[in-house]
């Protein structure tokens, strides 16, 4: 069984933390500009889960792993966060490819739209809980 790294309603979550990560040092300086840009979905969400305020997760804001910038991820799950906006509308392919990148890594993506965080955030919040408990939750019943 895997170490315990919080509880969500009641439910213990468990780490999986991926190991390894292919790291770009050139998207630096493209790292440095996402930030800088303050993009409002994105800045409206990291106020909800900087210094684990979030169930006592720690989340990274814009993490480079392999050739591609997240906007969000948690390294004691495996977790990356998008936020999805007008920009991802005519990058479905790419989008596609980037994705099936970072799962063959082990990596979880959880998307949401940018539409989403600026209007529902508690919706957001709330979907986030139910997709971590989801996936690396387990409830005394499931345990054999």
């Amino acid at each position: 069984m895997t170490e315990i790294l919080t509880q969500i309603n009641g439910v213990p979550i468990h780490k999986n933390f991926v190991k390894d990560l292919p790291y770009n040092p050139n998207l630096k300086i493209l790292l440095k500009d996402k930030r800088k840009a303050g993009i409002l979905s994105e800045v409206i969400f990291w106020k909800q889960v900087r210094a684990k305020t979030f169930h006592d997760i720690d989340f990274d804001r814009q993490r480079i792993i392999g050739n591609y910038i997240v906007d969000f991820y948690v390294k004691t799950l495996g977790l990356v966060i998008e936020i999805d906006g007008p920009s991802h509308d005519m990058k479905q392919e790419y989008d596609d490819i980037r994705q099936n990148y970072l799962e063959s890594l082990g990596l979880v993506i959880f998307r949401i739209t940018d539409f989403d965080v600026r209007n529902n955030l508690s919706v957001v919040m709330k979907e986030l809980e139910d997709f971590i408990v989801w996936k690396y939750g387990t409830t005394p019943s499931s345990k054999i």
